[in-house]
């Protein structure tokens, strides 16, 4: 079983994390904004995501010969180890909560101020869970002034939400005084689910892209995208958000329970959970929560969703290949950060929920969030991002060095 053990090493495993972490909301963002119902985009990625912990488990964890007090993964599947299995397993239902309910929260506040608030949430909550669990191995002095710094990252975050979305009205408000109002087409320019099963476009229409950052754009937008947020309360997107972040807050706490059981629920001479061990059933729980929730949501949808159905799914093949990537690229960014948590504590660890900083690169680069917003939600957009940074950087700088 291979095993990191150095500080660099982990440092390594957060780093590749952090893209990894960063980039598949985007993709599942972009689907949405194409038309594909988050319920099938949703179920595909979960596939994809158990995959990636099988494939972590049987070879990170089967390198090489196990010890006693570290057996490989597959040895390990039939060690009496289900309090520690349990664990394992409630970290995995709180992270596809939280992955699930930030599908939804994109739509209403954006990639960039999502993955802000939630990360930050998890931040404040979850790191300082770990910081205890892992009997306080990473400096307080300098981890808990990062997570301050989380703390303000989330109210600038709130704050720019609320900023864009008065620029957004305002941009509205004068199209329609120009225009009249604004009608919002199922057919014109739009993506269309006529079957459950693909997004159709209109081909009669000559198809004008509309200048980024626009009111045109933002009602184009709304024709094409799968979840309709045009005259829903900003208060949705944020309860969405911030419940998110309360679920991505626990995952990492469970985990780290699952893999040192530090409230010794073990029997004498049962060897910890490795991570891959843990990683896989934590993967297990995920996807089969996933699984139940989206099946649901496909014959009983949420926010005026259409009704779709399994065989809709089977059948929706509409950049379905884009959906198994961001599921692989989850998993392993996971793993990743699972494997430097074991090493240098899973507080430290929690620096790679400096994911919104590859996110917003997205947002920005893909989407065209921001574009043509006043002067006062660039300044807190700016603001939100140096803070970020700084935490990140605080928390990274607190690592420590789990004993053997």
């Amino acid at each position: 079983m291979y095993v990191v053990e150095s500080k660099a090493g982990a440092i390594g495993c957060m780093l590749l994390a952090l893209l990894f972490l960063g980039t598949w909301p985007a993709i599942l963002t972009l689907l949405e904004r194409r038309g594909r119902l988050p319920q099938h985009t949703y179920l595909d990625y979960s596939i994809t995501n158990l995959l990636a912990a099988v494939l972590i488990a049987l070879t990170f964890g089967q390198i090489g010969d196990g010890k006693p007090d570290t057996p490989n993964f597959i040895t390990q599947l039939y060690q009496d180890n289900w309090p520690c299995v349990l664990f394992a397993m409630a970290g995995g239902v709180f992270l596809s909560l939280g992955n699930l309910a930030t599908q939804y929260a994109w739509a209403f506040v954006g990639l960039s101020v999502t993955e802000v608030i939630t990360a930050s949430i998890t931040v404040v909550i979850g790191t300082t869970l770990n910081y205890f669990l892992d009997d306080r191995i990473n400096k307080a002095e300098i981890l808990f002034p990062g997570v301050a710094c989380f703390l303000i990252a989330v109210l600038l975050g709130s704050s720019v939400h609320s900023s864009n979305g008065t620029d957004n009205k305002a941009k509205l408000s004068s199209y329609t005084d120009e225009k009249g109002a604004i009608e919002i087409s199922e057919s014109k320019n739009a993506y269309k689910y006529t079957d459950g099963n693909k997004d159709l476009e209109d081909g009669n229409v000559s198809v004008e892209k509309a200048e980024v950052g626009t009111a045109d754009f933002l009602i184009e937008l709304e024709n094409k995208r799968a979840i309709k947020v045009f005259g829903k309360s900003t208060l949705i997107g944020l309860g969405i958000t911030f419940f998110a972040g309360f679920c991505f807050s626990l995952f990492s706490p469970a985990f780290n329970l699952a893999t040192n059981d530090q409230w010794d629920t073990m029997k004498e001479g049962v060897p910890h959970l490795v991570v891959y061990t843990a990683f896989f059933y934590f993967s297990v729980s995920c996807f089969t929560i996933a699984i139940i929730l989206n099946i649901t949501f496909l014959y009983y949808p949420v926010l005026n969703l259409p009704r779709s159905s399994l065989k809709a799914y089977v059948n929706d093949w509409n950049s379905r290949n884009w959906a198994l990537l961001a599921g692989l690229v989850c998993g392993f960014g996971n793993g990743l950060q699972f494997m430097g948590g074991q090493a240098a504590g899973y507080a430290a660890a929690d620096a790679v929920q400096a994911l919104p900083l590859v996110s917003t690169f997205w947002g920005i680069l893909l989407f065209g969030e921001y574009r043509k917003s006043s002067k006062r939600t660039y300044v807190l957009l700016v603001s939100m991002l140096l803070m970020f940074i700084v935490a990140v950087a605080i928390l990274m700088a607190s690592s420590g060095h789990r004993k053997t």
